[in-house]
């Protein structure tokens, strides 16, 4: 039962991985893969708690620190399309 689940949280992973690099031209859809990618480690991160019997406070704390970064997140998102209008990653002029 433990294999599937960490089999599960791998192709989780990796399948974030593969949206992240395939959808680099909305801002929205990187936010979000990357999102899948932290829910996938934290999904991994309680069945290894869970293997080993620790406490799941560390899970917590990490589910925390994924909830303040998806709000950053978040809030750049808006902050963008505020200021150019869309959300298309190529278009952002940030480092020039």
């Amino acid at each position: 039962m433990l294999i599937y689940c960490i089999i599960f949280s791998i192709i989780m992973y990796f399948s974030g991985l593969i949206s992240f690099t395939m959808k680099r031209k909305h801002l929205l859809l990187m936010l979000l893969s990357l999102e899948f990618i932290i829910l996938s480690l934290f999904f991994n991160l309680y069945f290894y708690l869970s293997f080993f019997f620790f406490e799941y406070f560390f899970s917590m704390v990490f589910l925390t620190m994924s909830v303040c970064e998806g709000a950053l997140g978040l809030s750049i998102l808006v902050s963008l399309i505020r200021t150019h209008g869309n959300d298309y990653y190529n278009t952002f002029n940030v480092l020039w």
